[in-house]
């Protein structure tokens, strides 16, 4: 099982990424962030760790549709599934989730503003998919839904890094 120890305590910001139960979306988007903080030379700079609303996953990689077509884009998705806890309000800058059942489940688990404050929308920070009010589940679906995934990802994670580099760093 994926442990928050894991995480470099020495950086500065720390993103959690937040799906259903953290075997598409948010693995997903935990292995772009990485990638592109490698390509910006900020690896060491901020930390990039995901979770799940429930625990049915606890333990296991991603998807293996999400792998594949993540492999097919040059990333690496191979984090363990771990369920989201009220402790990790206190261990994140940014708790950013990928639809509004993921929001509304965090927001009640938020005891104060400052929790309510570290609660992002992931296609808030789309560029390119402006019409895009939530980064769809592709689990149910067929291989063009974890294709999308990954582009609105790619557009996603990249306007969020753009933000907190603009704006915190």
């Amino acid at each position: 099982m994926k442990e928050y120890n894991s995480l470099n305590n020495n950086k500065k910001y720390k993103i959690l990424f937040v799906c259903l139960g953290n075997i598409c979306r948010s693995p997903a988007a935990e292995g772009i962030t990485k990638k592109m903080l490698a390509e910006r030379g900020m690896a060491d700079s901020i930390a990039v760790d995901s979770a799940g609303i429930g625990g049915w996953h606890v333990g296991q990689l991603p998807d293996s549709r999400m792998r594949r077509h993540g492999a097919a884009h040059g990333y690496t998705f191979n984090s363990r599934a771990r369920q989201f806890c009220a402790a990790d309000f206190s261990r994140f800058s940014h708790i950013v989730v990928m639809d509004d059942d993921n929001y509304k489940a965090i927001m009640r688990m938020a005891t104060t503003e400052a929790d309510r404050r570290k609660v992002l929308r992931m296609a808030d920070f789309l560029r390119r998919h402006p019409a895009q009010t939530s980064i769809p589940d592709p689990y149910y679906g067929g291989e063009s839904g974890f294709e999308l995934v990954i582009e609105l990802l790619e557009d996603a994670c990249e306007g969020l890094l753009d933000h907190i580099t603009n704006k915190t760093l």
